[in-house]
């Protein structure tokens, strides 16, 4: 995706422009636009070959578009940036062809053969065309083209690049390729761009109509809804979310099409061919179950020890974390004589669910356990410097059990002291994360909506929808860069929350 860069050297220059040593003299003094050297990129292996690095470098892009808009170098510079002839001949069709980065269609045109690569990695004209260069060019193919992955003035954005000097690549026009082929060119959405379709069209096809593929997400949760182990509200909870993809991934063919194909307001169509279009035949498939029910599948799934329930989960975690029982994770460090310490003595030991293994990320972890007051997988596990760290999944509620708030304990996340003695994470949703003064992105509303739930009623669910809606004082009172281990009371809590902060 995009043009990738390139670099040439001082005699590269006087190669691409067909100049000697004076020649370049002459050219910066005569064109004002003239590009510019820069210094060359950084090479970490520079001279480990014995070559020197020249001293200075121009951009290879840059200096192709000068030239084919510089008359006297038009004939040097990029093909598709040249201003086209005025009496063109329409092009033709030349058939399907393999290439190192996939699919292409040939067009014979005015210019030469122009080689279209449905393709929008990066790097493909240039490989395709650096691939025909080493091969003697048996097909004189003149310049290839590849999808730039964005949409441009006339159609989709092209990358282009010469056979004659492969390395550098520019951006080149639809509408461009489209006048010297004497035709709209065809278009395939990302998902529909195979071969096997590319292979079969020709001018005038009618565009294919084929399902839509199934991502390796979509692949595992109907696996997993095949899995007889599993109960009927885990099939359920996997098919809702493995139709929920393919919708999904319907919608976004259909919108491509809508996106390359169409005109943008008062103009006229694209002169593109749509030719592939998703098969819509039972589009939509049925999503949206019973929330609770949804939720209940994923937590049994989570408990399970099943292979394919950690896969599932692994989708669900990157998916949808809202359906599952669990807030964010979490990592401190393993410390004697904290509040962390206190916690993590009423921790129970017990063998790995799925949800420690999509918690343990594929670290080393030596020991599995659950917080038996509020059900969430803890684990024992190694960070930087192999020091050893406790790995949770901060709860979404406290059990409260006719307790309240006693203080927050401020040591590497926000922890809740209880009035009955119990030590607990602070409830946080999945997508977010508590934290005090410069938190390095997370911010301190968080931390005082958390603390302004719980205050009032400490077996609350927390919402941080609207968590810059809490209250001044508590906010200001977190937004304060506090020491490690700083506890604030249940009075001073209090008082911040009714206290909003002085101007200043």
């Amino acid at each position: 995706m995009g043009v990738s860069s390139s670099y040439l050297s001082k005699t590269e220059v006087q190669e691409v422009l067909g100049i000697n040593s004076f020649g370049l003299w002459r050219l910066v003094r005569k064109y004002d636009h003239f590009p510019q050297p820069t210094e060359p990129p950084h090479d970490p292996f520079a001279g480990l070959d014995g070559k020197k690095e020249p001293e200075e470098v121009w951009d290879g892009t840059e200096l192709y578009r000068w030239a084919a808009r510089t008359p006297e170098f038009s004939h040097r510079g990029a093909v598709l940036l040249r201003p086209l002839p005025e009496d063109l001949t329409p092009g033709r069709w030349d058939g399907y062809k393999d290439t190192p980065r996939g699919p292409a269609l040939d067009w014979h045109t005015s210019l030469g053969t122009i080689r279209f690569v449905h393709n929008d990695d990066r790097k493909v004209a240039t490989d395709v065309a650096t691939a025909l260069a080493q091969a003697g060019n048996p097909d004189g193919v003149r310049t290839v083209c590849a999808l730039y992955g964005d949409v441009g003035i006339s159609g989709p954005a092209l990358v282009a690049a010469e056979v004659a000097h492969p390395r550098i690549e520019y951006e080149a026009e639809w509408g461009v390729v489209v006048a010297l082929a004497g035709q709209a060119l065809p278009w395939w959405p990302e998902l529909l761009r195979t071969s096997e379709m590319i292979r079969m069209w020709k001018p005038g096809s009618p565009a294919t109509v084929a399902a839509v593929p199934p991502n390796t997400n979509e692949t595992i949760l109907r696996r997993v809804a095949r899995t007889p182990v599993f109960d009927i509200t885990s099939h359920l909870a996997v098919t809702d979310m493995a139709n929920d993809i393919r919708n999904n991934r319907t919608d976004g063919v259909e919108q491509d099409n809508e996106i390359f194909g169409k005109a943008r307001r008062h103009e006229a169509p694209n002169p593109v061919v749509i030719a592939a279009l998703p098969d819509t035949t039972h589009h939509p498939l049925p999503v949206g179950g019973d929330r609770e029910v949804l939720k209940s599948g994923w937590h049994k799934l989570a408990l399970s020890s099943h292979p394919d329930a950690v896969a599932a989960l692994e989708v669900a975690v990157g998916r949808e974390p809202y359906l599952l029982p669990y807030g964010a994770v979490t990592e401190v460090p393993i410390r004697p004589g904290t509040v962390i310490e206190r916690w993590a003595r009423r921790l129970t030991m017990c063998d790995p669910t799925a949800a420690h293994a999509v918690l343990a990320r594929g670290n080393t972890t030596d020991a599995f356990f659950i917080d038996p007051l509020t059900d969430m997988p803890v684990l024992r596990t190694t960070g930087e410097g192999d020091k050893p760290r406790w790995r949770f999944y901060a709860p979404l509620s406290l059990p409260a059990g006719g307790a309240e708030l006693a203080s927050a304990v401020l040591n590497h996340t926000v922890w809740i002291t209880t009035s009955d003695g119990h030590v607990h994470p602070a409830p946080c949703t999945p997508s977010e994360h508590l934290w005090w003064g410069d938190g390095w992105g997370d911010r301190p509303s968080e931390a005082a909506t958390v603390i302004d739930t719980l205050l009032d009623n400490l077996g609350a669910t927390v919402n941080l929808r609207e968590h810059w809606n809490a209250p001044k004082g508590l906010t200001a009172l977190f937004n304060k860069e506090h020491k490690q281990g700083s506890e604030l009371t249940r009075a001073a809590l209090l008082h911040a929350r009714m206290t909003p902060p002085r101007p200043s």
